[in-house]
Parts: structure tokens; sequence; C-alpha cells
């Protein structure tokens, strides 16, 4: 007999389900199916999340500590943010839940709000802070870390969601800690 153990359940059901989000968006995802690859009755799903929309909901909370990957000089920052990224999409390949809320952006107005008050909070304002604190003035940095934002975000769609080959990750790196430097540079 098997004992019961609600945390290592709901955490089943969660990997599974950022798995599958990740992969298929929220349309293409169903309770069912969630409940069968984690081996669990689709009741658990109600119980633990409240359905569908509260189950994504828990699969697509992303925490990305972007403030550490800024913290040192200016000049090594395109280096830092693109080691951090790249560590993220090889070591994350189909269980982001950034890649959850990306496809599902496009399907849910929630979704849509969720990724980019994410990208607000967590990316946006500690990058144009950090800027601002390196010397630039207000209306530069919130520019450069506008510019930044858009091109990560634009490589992140192409390489990641539209399912372009990654290529190979110490050139990937290297392009991308080049261009994030010459936009923080400007």
């Amino acid at each position: 007999m098997r004992t019961r153990d609600a945390a290592a359940t709901r955490q089943r059901i969660l990997e599974q389900a950022q798995r599958q989000f990740a992969q298929r968006g929220f349309a293409g995802v169903t309770v069912t199916g969630v409940a069968a690859a984690a081996g669990v009755s689709p009741n658990l799903i109600t119980r633990y999340f409240g359905g569908k929309d509260g189950l994504f909901l828990a699969a697509t909370r992303v925490e990305i500590p972007v403030s550490i990957s800024i913290e040192g000089d200016r000049s090594s920052l395109g280096a830092r943010l693109a080691a951090s990224i790249v560590t993220r999409w090889f070591d994350l390949p189909g269980e982001d839940p950034l890649l959850a809320l990306l496809r599902a952006a496009g399907e849910r107005p929630e979704a849509a709000e969720a990724l980019a008050a994410f990208y607000d909070t967590n990316a946006m304002e500690p990058l144009h802070r950090y800027l601002r604190d390196t010397g630039l003035d207000d209306a530069s940095a919130r520019d450069r870390a506008a510019a930044i934002d858009a091109f990560v975000v634009g490589v992140l769609t192409r390489r990641r969601l539209l399912r372009s080959d990654l290529g190979d990750r110490a050139e990937l790196e290297e392009w991308l800690g080049t261009t994030i430097q010459r936009l923080a540079d400007g």
C-alpha cells in the first residue's frame, strides 16, 4: 500500500502541469491529461488547485533572480546576463514556467498580464535601476533597459517558443552577451 504524501503529490502534479503548459499552452492542456501524467485522480487537481485555471496559475509562477545577474561592473553586464539566460534556457528545456506564460499570453488575457507584470517587476525595473545607479540619467537608463528587455524577449520567443534550435551554448552566450552589452552601452 502506498502512503499518502499530499506535498509530494501536489509537487508531482505541478511538475507535470509545468511541462505540459510549457509544451502545449493553456488550450492544449487538460486536467485529465495532467492527472494521468502525474498518476493521480483529476479530483486531486480540483482539491489542490481549484481546477485548470488555478493549476495554470500555480504552474506558471516564475522566479528569476535578475538582480543577482546584474550586480557588478556595467562593463561586464552583457556577459553576466547572457550566462544567466543561457543557463536557464538549456537547464529548463521543456519545463520553464516562462514558456507556459509565453504560450498562453495569446490565448488568455490574464496570462498576458501576468507575463507583462513579471517582466516589468523582475527584469525592466531592476535593470533600469541598475543602469541609473551606474551613472546613466534616468531616461537613458529606462530606454536601454527597455531595449535589452525587448531584445531578450524577442530572442526568447524566437529561439524557445517558436522551437528554433538554440544552437551551440557557448556561441549563443557570446552573441547574447555582446548584443546586451552594446544595448547597455548605448
